[in-house]
């Protein structure tokens, strides 16, 4: 089968042995990865408007278990041996829909319009890219770059999304910060898909 060669060697990190313990017993075996993945992509809608009829409490509840739901399915992949191809496409694809769509409605419009839109041009072209290596046979999980891009760009916009709520102004001047780092950290995951 196509999916076995996707589980093997695979390599747990320190929050797959957590998921493990914690949390994959709660899960039933009839609940895949996948269907997490769905989830998200489902949620993303709902985040964009709560965040854009300005119900931040709901708003940024529901970016944070979106968020949380990409650490939930990779995990419980890796756990239980359950990557697919379709997993690998569509688990970047369901974090640059979140992520992109709160830089257009929060960053590019409130905040820094020029890093919000590097960042925008950044996830596009990483979709692209991963697309064509689709169409030429390649099928290439996230690496350790692409990971860290993801969780610096989280915490970067949930930062934004409490400095909105609450009306902090320093964090915003912290989460630019974090989302600048975001961007480099995406520039170099470029850089090694490249080479590879």
């Amino acid at each position: 089968m196509i999916e076995d060669k996707y589980n093997q060697d695979i390599k747990l990190l320190p929050q797959d042995k957590i998921y493990r313990c914690l949390l994959d017993p709660l899960f039933p075996k009839a609940v895949k990865p996948n269907h997490i993945t769905v989830f998200r992509l489902f949620l993303v809608p709902v985040v964009i408007y709560f965040l854009y009829v300005g119900n931040h409490p709901m708003g940024v509840s529901f970016f944070l278990l979106a968020a949380l739901t990409d650490a939930l399915d990779g995990s419980m992949a890796r756990v239980r041996k359950q990557i697919t191809r379709w997993g690998i496409l569509y688990d970047p694809l369901a974090d640059k829909l979140l992520i992109g769509a709160v830089l257009f409605l929060i960053v590019l419009r409130h905040v820094n319009f020029y890093l919000g839109l590097a960042l925008i041009i950044v996830e596009a072209f990483m979709i692209i890219g991963a697309w064509v290596r689709t169409r030429r046979g390649a099928v290439m999980s996230a690496n350790f770059w692409g990971k860290l891009k993801m969780f610096v760009e989280v915490v970067g916009v949930l930062l934004l999304l409490i400095a909105r709520w609450l009306d902090i102004n320093m964090l915003v001047d912290l989460s630019v910060g974090t989302l600048t780092v975001a961007l480099a950290v995406a520039l170099v995951s470029i850089m090694s898909r490249l080479h590879t």
